[in-house]
Protein backbone atom coordinates (compact mmCIF):
# COMPACT_ATOMS: atom_id res chain seq x y z
CA UNK A 1 0.00 0.00 0.00
CA UNK A 2 1.02 3.29 -0.80
CA UNK A 3 2.83 5.33 2.14
CA UNK A 4 0.76 7.95 4.27
CA UNK A 5 2.44 11.35 5.79
CA UNK A 6 -0.66 11.60 8.20
CA UNK A 7 -2.27 8.80 10.20
CA UNK A 8 -5.42 6.51 7.75
CA UNK A 9 -7.34 7.49 11.00
CA UNK A 10 -6.45 11.06 11.39
CA UNK A 11 -9.17 13.34 12.29
CA UNK A 12 -10.63 15.94 10.05
CA UNK A 13 -8.16 18.40 11.92
CA UNK A 14 -4.84 16.78 9.67
CA UNK A 15 -5.55 15.74 6.38
CA UNK A 16 -4.32 12.37 5.00
CA UNK A 17 -1.64 12.94 2.30
CA UNK A 18 -0.89 9.90 0.15
CA UNK A 19 1.70 9.35 -2.80
CA UNK A 20 -0.93 6.81 -4.89
CA UNK A 21 0.07 6.12 -8.33
CA UNK A 22 -0.52 4.62 -11.51
CA UNK A 23 2.03 2.52 -13.85
CA UNK A 24 1.88 3.90 -17.29
CA UNK A 25 2.23 0.49 -18.86
CA UNK A 26 -1.74 -0.17 -17.48
CA UNK A 27 -3.16 2.25 -19.30
CA UNK A 28 -4.23 -0.32 -22.28
CA UNK A 29 -5.30 2.98 -24.45
CA UNK A 30 -2.01 4.89 -23.82
CA UNK A 31 0.29 3.00 -25.47
CA UNK A 32 1.74 2.98 -28.89
CA UNK A 33 4.97 1.75 -30.85
CA UNK A 34 4.71 3.47 -34.28
CA UNK A 35 6.27 6.40 -35.43
CA UNK A 36 3.49 8.99 -37.09
CA UNK A 37 6.09 9.85 -39.14
CA UNK A 38 3.93 13.57 -39.93
CA UNK A 39 7.01 14.71 -42.19
CA UNK A 40 5.87 12.02 -44.97
CA UNK A 41 1.96 13.26 -44.20
CA UNK A 42 2.52 15.52 -47.56
CA UNK A 43 4.96 13.43 -49.52
CA UNK A 44 2.40 12.05 -52.06
CA UNK A 45 5.37 10.26 -53.81
CA UNK A 46 6.58 8.37 -50.94
CA UNK A 47 2.76 7.40 -49.58
CA UNK A 48 2.30 5.99 -53.00
CA UNK A 49 5.51 4.18 -52.70
CA UNK A 50 4.21 2.90 -49.23
CA UNK A 51 0.74 1.96 -50.57
CA UNK A 52 2.57 0.00 -53.51
CA UNK A 53 4.60 -2.00 -50.84
CA UNK A 54 3.27 -5.78 -50.32
CA UNK A 55 4.75 -5.47 -46.34
CA UNK A 56 2.51 -2.22 -45.77
CA UNK A 57 -0.29 -3.46 -43.18
CA UNK A 58 -3.88 -1.45 -43.18
CA UNK A 59 -6.67 -1.36 -40.63
CA UNK A 60 -9.87 -1.01 -41.52
CA UNK A 61 -12.76 0.73 -39.57
CA UNK A 62 -16.34 1.07 -40.37
CA UNK A 63 -17.88 4.08 -37.79
CA UNK A 64 -15.60 3.69 -34.38
CA UNK A 65 -15.35 -0.06 -34.64
CA UNK A 66 -12.32 -1.83 -35.77
CA UNK A 67 -12.00 -4.84 -37.95
CA UNK A 68 -10.40 -8.01 -36.01
CA UNK A 69 -10.15 -11.48 -36.80
CA UNK A 70 -11.56 -14.23 -35.62
CA UNK A 71 -9.92 -14.73 -32.61
CA UNK A 72 -10.90 -11.67 -31.34
CA UNK A 73 -7.87 -10.03 -29.72
CA UNK A 74 -5.91 -8.91 -32.79
CA UNK A 75 -6.70 -6.96 -35.44
CA UNK A 76 -6.91 -8.09 -39.01
CA UNK A 77 -4.11 -6.00 -40.99
CA UNK A 78 -4.04 -6.69 -44.44
CA UNK A 79 -1.54 -5.50 -47.31
CA UNK A 80 -2.69 -2.95 -49.66
CA UNK A 81 -3.96 -5.03 -52.57
CA UNK A 82 -6.54 -6.98 -50.04
CA UNK A 83 -7.45 -3.23 -48.20
CA UNK A 84 -11.72 -2.06 -48.96
CA UNK A 85 -12.28 1.16 -50.58
CA UNK A 86 -12.37 4.05 -48.25
CA UNK A 87 -10.85 7.01 -46.83
CA UNK A 88 -7.12 6.30 -47.00
CA UNK A 89 -5.45 7.62 -43.55
CA UNK A 90 -1.95 7.17 -43.45
CA UNK A 91 -0.91 6.36 -39.59
CA UNK A 92 2.77 5.92 -39.18
CA UNK A 93 5.70 4.05 -39.75
CA UNK A 94 6.90 0.79 -37.71
CA UNK A 95 10.61 1.26 -37.87
CA UNK A 96 11.21 -2.06 -35.48
CA UNK A 97 9.63 -4.34 -37.72
CA UNK A 98 12.12 -5.25 -40.11
CA UNK A 99 9.80 -4.91 -43.17
CA UNK A 100 8.88 -2.12 -45.56
CA UNK A 101 10.45 -1.33 -49.25
CA UNK A 102 10.64 2.74 -48.34
CA UNK A 103 13.82 2.31 -46.40
CA UNK A 104 11.84 3.44 -43.34
CA UNK A 105 10.67 0.52 -42.02
CA UNK A 106 6.53 -1.07 -42.90
CA UNK A 107 4.29 1.82 -43.30
CA UNK A 108 0.83 1.45 -41.56
CA UNK A 109 -2.71 2.83 -43.34
CA UNK A 110 -6.09 2.97 -42.07
CA UNK A 111 -8.94 2.69 -44.67
CA UNK A 112 -12.59 4.53 -43.83
CA UNK A 113 -15.31 2.83 -45.12
CA UNK A 114 -19.20 3.27 -44.85
CA UNK A 115 -21.74 1.40 -43.78
CA UNK A 116 -22.56 -0.51 -40.57
CA UNK A 117 -19.79 -3.18 -38.87
CA UNK A 118 -20.88 -6.70 -38.73
CA UNK A 119 -19.60 -9.40 -36.64
CA UNK A 120 -15.84 -9.11 -37.64
CA UNK A 121 -15.77 -5.54 -35.98
CA UNK A 122 -14.92 -5.23 -32.22
CA UNK A 123 -15.06 -1.58 -30.57
CA UNK A 124 -12.47 -0.05 -28.64
CA UNK A 125 -14.19 -0.94 -25.01
CA UNK A 126 -13.85 -4.93 -26.16
CA UNK A 127 -10.15 -5.14 -27.13
CA UNK A 128 -8.45 -2.25 -26.04
CA UNK A 129 -6.47 -4.60 -23.34
CA UNK A 130 -6.15 -7.42 -25.23
CA UNK A 131 -4.13 -5.53 -28.02
CA UNK A 132 -0.31 -5.28 -27.64
CA UNK A 133 1.16 -2.42 -27.78
CA UNK A 134 1.17 -1.72 -31.41
CA UNK A 135 -2.05 -2.61 -32.31
CA UNK A 136 -3.08 -0.39 -29.06
CA UNK A 137 -1.58 2.21 -30.57
CA UNK A 138 -3.02 1.53 -34.32
CA UNK A 139 -6.74 1.35 -32.45
CA UNK A 140 -6.88 4.51 -31.35
CA UNK A 141 -5.15 6.66 -33.37
CA UNK A 142 -7.54 5.34 -36.05
CA UNK A 143 -10.68 5.33 -33.87
CA UNK A 144 -9.99 9.15 -32.74
CA UNK A 145 -9.39 10.09 -36.45
CA UNK A 146 -12.44 8.24 -37.85
CA UNK A 147 -14.35 9.83 -35.31
CA UNK A 148 -13.19 13.21 -36.15
CA UNK A 149 -13.82 12.40 -40.14
CA UNK A 150 -17.57 11.85 -39.20
CA UNK A 151 -18.38 14.98 -37.59
CA UNK A 152 -16.02 17.41 -39.91
CA UNK A 153 -17.38 16.80 -43.24
CA UNK A 154 -18.40 20.79 -43.93
CA UNK A 155 -16.05 23.45 -43.13
CA UNK A 156 -16.75 25.76 -39.50
CA UNK A 157 -16.28 28.46 -41.36
CA UNK A 158 -18.24 28.74 -44.27
CA UNK A 159 -20.04 25.34 -44.63
CA UNK A 160 -18.62 24.29 -47.33
CA UNK A 161 -17.70 20.68 -47.84
CA UNK A 162 -14.42 19.67 -46.71
CA UNK A 163 -11.63 17.53 -48.29
CA UNK A 164 -9.18 15.61 -47.37
CA UNK A 165 -5.30 16.54 -47.32
CA UNK A 166 -1.94 15.02 -45.64
CA UNK A 167 -3.20 11.84 -45.65
CA UNK A 168 -5.71 12.16 -43.94
CA UNK A 169 -5.21 14.30 -41.00
CA UNK A 170 -6.02 18.05 -42.33
CA UNK A 171 -9.38 18.58 -43.73
CA UNK A 172 -9.34 21.54 -46.12
CA UNK A 173 -12.15 23.87 -47.42
CA UNK A 174 -12.34 24.58 -50.82
CA UNK A 175 -13.95 27.30 -50.90
CA UNK A 176 -12.73 29.71 -47.98
CA UNK A 177 -9.10 28.06 -47.90
CA UNK A 178 -9.56 26.97 -44.01
CA UNK A 179 -7.65 24.15 -42.61
CA UNK A 180 -9.25 22.07 -39.96
CA UNK A 181 -7.60 19.55 -37.58
CA UNK A 182 -7.68 16.75 -35.00
CA UNK A 183 -8.81 17.96 -31.42
CA UNK A 184 -9.00 16.37 -28.64
CA UNK A 185 -10.78 17.58 -25.71
CA UNK A 186 -8.96 17.38 -22.26
CA UNK A 187 -11.20 16.06 -19.42
CA UNK A 188 -9.82 15.71 -15.83
CA UNK A 189 -10.71 12.40 -13.87
CA UNK A 190 -10.12 12.44 -10.37
CA UNK A 191 -9.89 10.06 -7.49
CA UNK A 192 -10.70 12.12 -4.44
CA UNK A 193 -9.97 10.64 -0.78
CA UNK A 194 -10.99 12.49 2.83
CA UNK A 195 -9.17 12.53 6.00
CA UNK A 196 -9.68 8.78 6.74
CA UNK A 197 -8.01 7.91 3.51
CA UNK A 198 -11.63 6.99 1.96
CA UNK A 199 -12.38 7.36 -2.06
CA UNK A 200 -14.99 9.44 -3.24
CA UNK A 201 -17.50 7.28 -6.01
CA UNK A 202 -20.23 8.86 -7.36
CA UNK A 203 -22.56 7.11 -10.49
CA UNK A 204 -24.50 8.43 -13.12
CA UNK A 205 -28.28 8.31 -13.05
CA UNK A 206 -28.43 6.76 -16.29
CA UNK A 207 -25.96 3.19 -15.29
CA UNK A 208 -27.56 0.25 -13.66
CA UNK A 209 -28.17 0.07 -9.76
CA UNK A 210 -24.22 -0.57 -8.49
CA UNK A 211 -22.31 0.96 -11.20
CA UNK A 212 -20.00 3.45 -9.57
CA UNK A 213 -16.59 5.43 -10.99
CA UNK A 214 -14.17 8.49 -9.91
CA UNK A 215 -15.35 11.79 -11.16
CA UNK A 216 -14.63 13.58 -14.37
CA UNK A 217 -15.91 16.58 -16.31
CA UNK A 218 -14.49 18.71 -19.36
CA UNK A 219 -12.10 21.27 -18.91
CA UNK A 220 -13.59 24.97 -19.82
CA UNK A 221 -11.86 27.22 -21.57
CA UNK A 222 -9.86 29.70 -19.89
CA UNK A 223 -9.24 26.79 -16.83
CA UNK A 224 -6.52 25.27 -15.42
CA UNK A 225 -6.76 21.63 -15.06
CA UNK A 226 -6.69 21.91 -11.03
CA UNK A 227 -8.92 24.54 -11.04
CA UNK A 228 -11.29 22.22 -13.15
CA UNK A 229 -10.73 19.33 -10.42
CA UNK A 230 -12.03 21.27 -7.82
CA UNK A 231 -15.09 22.86 -9.83
CA UNK A 232 -16.08 19.58 -11.15
CA UNK A 233 -16.13 17.87 -8.15
CA UNK A 234 -17.77 20.64 -5.73
CA UNK A 235 -20.51 20.51 -8.89
CA UNK A 236 -21.12 16.94 -9.04
CA UNK A 237 -21.09 16.36 -5.51
CA UNK A 238 -20.54 19.27 -3.26
CA UNK A 239 -17.30 18.41 -1.93
CA UNK A 240 -14.63 20.47 -1.34
CA UNK A 241 -10.86 19.83 -2.60
CA UNK A 242 -7.78 21.80 -1.48
CA UNK A 243 -4.80 22.67 -2.60
CA UNK A 244 -3.73 19.04 -3.04
CA UNK A 245 -4.20 18.00 -6.72
CA UNK A 246 -1.68 15.62 -8.03
CA UNK A 247 -1.26 14.52 -11.71
CA UNK A 248 -1.13 11.22 -12.25
CA UNK A 249 -1.28 10.22 -15.66
CA UNK A 250 -3.54 10.49 -19.12
CA UNK A 251 -4.87 8.42 -21.55
CA UNK A 252 -6.63 8.80 -24.71
CA UNK A 253 -10.19 8.41 -25.25
CA UNK A 254 -11.29 8.33 -28.71
CA UNK A 255 -15.38 7.67 -27.50
CA UNK A 256 -15.36 10.55 -29.87
CA UNK A 257 -12.38 12.58 -28.86
CA UNK A 258 -11.10 13.20 -25.34
CA UNK A 259 -7.96 12.99 -23.34
CA UNK A 260 -8.30 11.84 -20.03
CA UNK A 261 -6.35 13.65 -17.39
CA UNK A 262 -5.40 11.63 -14.10
CA UNK A 263 -5.69 13.05 -10.56
CA UNK A 264 -5.35 12.19 -6.99
CA UNK A 265 -6.22 14.65 -4.54
CA UNK A 266 -7.37 15.63 -0.87
CA UNK A 267 -10.56 16.68 -0.10
CA UNK A 268 -11.06 19.96 2.36
CA UNK A 269 -14.83 19.83 3.22
CA UNK A 270 -16.61 16.39 3.42
CA UNK A 271 -20.17 16.60 3.28
CA UNK A 272 -21.74 14.94 0.25
CA UNK A 273 -24.92 16.94 -1.95
CA UNK A 274 -25.04 15.16 -5.36
CA UNK A 275 -26.55 17.62 -8.38
CA UNK A 276 -29.05 14.92 -9.28
CA UNK A 277 -28.26 15.37 -12.81
CA UNK A 278 -24.50 14.04 -13.59
CA UNK A 279 -24.38 12.49 -10.53
CA UNK A 280 -27.06 10.83 -8.07
CA UNK A 281 -25.22 9.50 -5.60
CA UNK A 282 -21.89 9.50 -4.09
CA UNK A 283 -20.09 7.87 -1.44
CA UNK A 284 -16.84 7.57 0.93
CA UNK A 285 -15.81 4.06 0.73
CA UNK A 286 -13.01 2.35 2.48
CA UNK A 287 -10.74 -0.10 1.01
CA UNK A 288 -13.08 -2.41 3.69
CA UNK A 289 -16.23 -1.07 1.74
CA UNK A 290 -14.82 -1.66 -1.48
CA UNK A 291 -13.46 -5.53 -1.19
CA UNK A 292 -16.97 -6.75 0.50
CA UNK A 293 -19.29 -4.45 -2.35
CA UNK A 294 -16.96 -6.45 -4.89
CA UNK A 295 -17.22 -9.46 -3.44
CA UNK A 296 -21.02 -9.57 -2.94
CA UNK A 297 -21.39 -8.51 -6.76
CA UNK A 298 -23.00 -5.91 -5.61
CA UNK A 299 -20.88 -2.94 -7.02
CA UNK A 300 -19.77 -2.78 -10.47
CA UNK A 301 -16.19 -0.94 -11.08
CA UNK A 302 -14.92 0.33 -14.36
CA UNK A 303 -13.65 -1.29 -17.16
CA UNK A 304 -9.94 -2.19 -17.02
CA UNK A 305 -8.89 -0.17 -20.20
CA UNK A 306 -10.25 2.76 -18.16
CA UNK A 307 -7.68 5.17 -16.39
CA UNK A 308 -10.32 5.63 -13.83
CA UNK A 309 -10.57 1.85 -12.84
CA UNK A 310 -6.40 2.63 -12.37
CA UNK A 311 -6.79 5.53 -9.95
CA UNK A 312 -9.33 2.84 -7.66
CA UNK A 313 -6.35 0.40 -8.19
CA UNK A 314 -3.64 3.06 -7.32
CA UNK A 315 -5.53 3.84 -4.15
CA UNK A 316 -6.48 0.11 -3.24
CA UNK A 317 -2.83 -0.45 -3.01
CA UNK A 318 -3.63 -4.19 -5.46
CA UNK A 319 -5.72 -5.13 -8.35
CA UNK A 320 -9.46 -5.22 -7.86
CA UNK A 321 -11.67 -7.97 -9.72
CA UNK A 322 -15.39 -7.32 -11.45
CA UNK A 323 -16.30 -4.54 -13.93
CA UNK A 324 -19.15 -3.04 -15.80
Amino acid sequence: MPGVSAGAGAGRDSLVAVAYSIDPQSLALSRSVLDRAADRRRDQEWLDKAWADPDTQVATVAGDQLLVNPDRTTLKLVPPAEAPEGRRIFLGIDRESGAGQTADGRAVFAVLVEGEPGEEYAGLREIGGLLDDREAGIAVNVVGLANWHAVHTHCGNCGAHTETVEAGHVLECPSCGMHHFPRSDPAIIVLVTDDQDRALLGRNPKWPEGRYSTLAGFVEPGESLEAAVRREVLEETGVIVGEDVRYAGSQPWPLPSSLMLGFYATATGFDIEVDDDEISDARWFSREDLTALVKAGTMALPGNISISRRLIEGWYGNSLTGSW
